[in-house]
């Protein structure tokens, strides 16, 4: 799998508001046994917003995995009943402080919002949603396999060093590495597109 990255106009039409433009190296900080203090944080808060509507909330992504180096933003799967229903849930949680910046409705209907005052990526899917599944053993199989965490860490390293116009160029190109390491792992593959 070559690595994609996204172009300009794509980036844009799934954005609410233009994108931060980076330009520069992705910073990455050595694992912070704080982070999932920082995720409980959000979980609390989300869970108060919208209640019942919670059907799944877990930390993933790198600050998530002990001994990996990430950038300090904490990721966060949000599952609720249909994401494609924003007024399910959009208001409660725009009320709460969170900003809605994309809307994928044709990649799993995936939304993400913006923390009220801290840096976090909130996924939103439908409770159910392939992609849950895929980002959470992803999330296992890096805390139990060392080799694969270290290859992964690498990666992330060797990609870091080089300037990225935007974050989401850098994350795209981390993804033939994610693949590689879904597919030796026995983790199904979801079709991607951008």
């Amino acid at each position: 799998m070559a690595n994609t990255v996204r172009s300009d106009a794509e980036i844009n039409a799934v954005r609410i508001g233009p994108p931060e433009v980076l330009n520069a190296q992705i910073y990455l900080a050595p694992y912070d046994p704080e982070w999932p203090q920082w995720y409980g944080r959000e979980e609390t808060r989300i869970r108060a917003a919208l209640d019942e509507r919670v059907l799944l909330l877990e930390h993933v992504g790198s600050t998530s995995i002990p001994e990996l180096s990430a950038k300090p933003r904490i990721d966060i799967i949000l599952g609720v009943a249909d994401s494609g229903n924003e007024a399910s849930y959009v208001p409660a949680m725009e009320a709460a402080g969170y900003v809605l910046r994309i809307r994928e409705p044709d990649w799993h209907e995936h939304r993400v919002f913006k923390g009220p005052d801290s840096d976090i990526n909130l996924h939103v899917f439908t409770a159910g949603c392939a992609e849950i599944q895929r980002m959470l053993g992803f999330r296992d199989h890096l805390r139990a396999n060392k080799a694969d965490r270290t290859a992964y860490e690498q990666r992330k390293q060797d990609l870091a060093k080089q300037t990225w116009k935007y974050t989401q160029h850098y994350a795209d190109a981390k993804s033939e590495v994610v693949e590689a390491i879904l597919a030796a792992a026995g983790i199904a593959a979801v079709c991607v597109t951008h």
